[in-house]
Order: structure tokens, then C-alpha cells, then sequence
């Protein structure tokens, strides 16, 4: 699968954007101005992501890498 296709059935499932899910962990103090925070590690954004939104690992473990920058344009 690719790194899209995570993304798209992130958004089928939550109705939530890789964006949406910038603002929110702003909100919830991971990232500041979209981007991750010294010493948040994956393992706390995959469980807020796990509770939150019932996503799997390696659909929360997608949102972890759009929050550290990777760019899904460029895979």
C-alpha cells in the first residue's frame, strides 16, 4: 500500500485530512506550528491516534511521519 492510500482511508475513515490532523495535535500540545515538539515520541501520538480515532498502527504511524514532515507528495 502506498503511502497515499494510508492517507486516503485515514480520511475515509475519520473524515480528517493529514492537515486536519496538524491542527489537531497542535491542539493537543505534540506540535507547535506543524511542527513536532522536542521529545514527543511516536508511541504517545500512535496511542492519542488509537483512542481518539480507532486507527491501526501503521495508519497512526502514517500520521507520525506527515507530523515529523514527511511530505506524501514526494512518495
Amino acid at each position: 500500500m502506498s503511502f497515499q492510500a494510508y492517507l486516503d482511508n485515514i480520511r475515509a475513515k475519520t473524515g480528517k485530512s493529514a492537515d486536519d490532523f496538524k491542527k489537531l495535535a497542535d491542539q493537543k500540545g505534540f506540535t507547535q506550528h506543524g511542527k513536532l515538539k522536542d521529545g514527543v515520541k511516536a508511541g504517545e501520538i500512535v496511542t492519542w491516534l488509537k483512542d481518539d480515532f480507532e486507527l491501526g498502527h501503521g495508519h497512526a504511524m502514517a500520521i507520525y511521519a506527515v507530523l515529523k514532515g514527511l511530505d506524501a507528495g514526494k512518495t
